[in-house]
């Protein structure tokens, strides 16, 4: 009879605790404490389920945690960019070399802002043949970017005829015109913007 009576007391208890408890399926102590057996276990009460489960107690099993939202893309960093080309030219020419370094440095911008060209002649001649001479260098890079695909409307050209010499010459004819080679001329500049890397 007592073993009955502390077994009754015993549920009622449990029976209380547990309706007391914030831990829904268990027997838990007022601060929510889920009580255990000797050997560990969690003890249940008769309205356990799966879904009730809580850490450490058999049952549980652990939610993935959810997949972190992807990182937002970067933003493209871009830089200011400004370069120098030269594009040089035979005695008394206007045939354009080889552009293709100044078309790709163009095509790897992600914008352009302006491209200037700007027409050389050497100092042989006179002024106003190497003016128009020179004019007509810088028109024919224009073109020729413009045919490679680059807007004509980023473009724009001027002369500088012989009034902007860099080589430092003496002598005659061929030798002349040879040491000369670096005044017949068309100077590239771009300005653009560019990924920064």
């Amino acid at each position: 009879m007592k073993k009955i009576a502390i077994a009754a007391g015993l549920a009622m208890t449990l029976g209380f605790s547990a309706a007391q408890a914030q831990v829904s399926g268990y027997a838990a102590n007022s601060s929510d404490t889920v009580w255990r057996t000797s050997f560990g276990e969690c003890w249940q009460t008769s309205s356990w389920s799966v879904d009730k489960a809580v850490p450490g107690c058999a049952g549980y099993v652990a939610q993935a945690d959810a997949a972190p939202a992807p990182a937002p893309a970067p933003a493209a960093e871009t830089a200011d960019l400004e370069r120098k080309f030269a594009l040089y030219f035979d005695f008394d020419k206007t045939n354009v070399g080889d552009i293709s370094t100044i078309v790709n440095h163009i095509g790897s911008l992600a914008s352009v802002e302006s491209i200037e060209l700007v027409g050389h002649a050497d100092r042989i001649g006179n002024m106003t043949y190497n003016d128009g001479l020179s004019q007509r260098r810088a028109d024919a890079v224009a073109a020729a970017l413009a045919n490679a695909g680059v807007n004509r409307n980023l473009m724009s050209t001027s002369s500088m005829g012989s009034r902007s010499p860099v080589a430092n010459c003496s002598g005659r004819g061929a030798e002349l015109i040879a040491c000369l080679r670096p005044d017949r001329r068309v100077d590239v500049e771009i300005k653009g913007t560019r990924r920064a890397q």
